[in-house]
């Protein structure tokens, strides 16, 4: 059973519901949760944020709803990514097992999006120190979108509280 986790908090300017669910692997089961989630709400704006394949995921997103998305450290080619790790395998942030299918490979390849279509809805945090993904390729991807790259930091932007204001900054605009 997956769980998530949905809370709304109060702010002056209206409600503001947070869905953050954990995802199961395969990438259609996840979009098919979080497309059904945001079909049956009732907010009248979305935003998208999402790490690693949660960026990836993100700019499938913000595609298709039209909305603001920020990415960190997002894996742009996730098919490609993700292929050589086809088979048992521990989630990046925990000793967690899962079984990471051949399927979900082509599931990732569905999902992908070649060209955001408005970089001005996209707001990049990036770090050269990223241990798993290319940061220049995250660049060249989110070409004319707002871009934060860090010097150092790591895959996990361990440090992203403090930009925590910039990302605030980013969704009121």
């Amino acid at each position: 059973m997956t769980e998530h986790a949905i809370k709304a908090f109060p702010e002056s300017e209206g409600h503001i519901e947070w869905f953050c669910p954990q995802l199961p692997a395969s990438p259609k089961q996840s979009m098919e949760m979080v497309t059904n989630h945001i079909n049956t709400s009732n907010m009248d704006e979305i935003i998208i944020i999402g790490s690693s394949l949660g960026g990836f995921y993100a700019n499938y997103l913000a595609e298709k709803y039209s909305c603001k998305a920020v990415v960190l450290n997002p894996a742009v080619m996730a098919a490609r990514e993700l292929e050589p790790h086809v088979g048992l395998m521990t989630a990046y942030d925990s000793d967690e097992p899962f079984d990471f299918r051949s399927e979900y490979v082509d599931e990732l390849r569905v999902l992908q999006v070649d060209r955001i279509s408005q970089p001005e809805r996209y707001f990049l945090i990036a770090s050269k120190g990223d241990e798993l993904l290319n940061w220049k390729e995250m660049v060249d991807f989110y070409s004319g979108s707002q871009q934060l790259v860090l010097e150092g930091s790591d895959h996990g932007i361990s440090e992203y509280a403090d930009y925590l204001p910039l990302v605030t900054e980013f969704i009121k605009k």
